[in-house]
């Protein structure tokens, strides 16, 4: 797997994804937003938009996050943004966070040493983030990772979902992965 970082915002390139491998397909147009890829045998996989938060040039926002349909599951999409965060960080943001709308996404984010922050945006996002929040919560690691897995648990969910919280019941936080690049 090849992964590349190919532009910072606001100067970021246009990428133009098949709707019907990638979700969020038509955000990757946009060039006001860095972008990061990962290639296999030559094919893009995977692709990340990021920009400044508007009112923190400190942080950096993780914004569209898409892994080809047929190769989700690889640990690809925690693979990019750990690429990413780590750029970012030698750039020298402080901060980046990304909203999730659903468990898949929290776990692999988890796993890429993001934590929540117990705020959501949009249309119920959680938000996470690295390094992990310092605020007033007296949350121990495991009692703020169920605590984002509970804002899932309150929703509509399909089976696999609600079998994939159930799975997680009373754990702990995943463990980090490190990238491979």
């Amino acid at each position: 797997m090849e992964y590349e970082l190919l532009g910072w915002p606001p100067d970021g390139p246009k990428l133009r994804l098949d709707h019907e491998r990638f979700s969020y397909a038509g955000k990757f147009v946009m060039t006001n937003t860095g972008k990061a890829i990962a290639r296999a045998d030559g094919q893009l996989v995977a692709a990340v938009a990021f920009n400044e938060d508007r009112t923190d040039d400190r942080t950096l926002w993780l914004r569209y996050v898409t892994v080809a349909r047929d190769r989700r599951g690889e640990g690809i999409g925690p693979d990019l943004c750990r690429l990413v965060r780590d750029r970012a960080l030698e750039r020298g943001y402080d901060r980046l966070r990304i909203a999730v709308n659903n468990p898949y996404a929290y776990e692999a984010l988890y796993r890429s040493g993001f934590t929540y922050t117990g705020e959501t945006t949009g249309i119920a996002e959680l938000i996470l983030e690295h390094p992990a929040p310092t605020d007033d919560r007296s949350w121990d690691d495991r009692e703020r990772y169920q605590a984002g897995l509970d804002r899932f648990r309150d929703r509509e969910l399909s089976d696999g979902e609600e079998a994939f919280l159930e799975s997680r019941r009373d754990g702990d936080p995943p463990e980090l992965e490190s990238s491979d690049e």
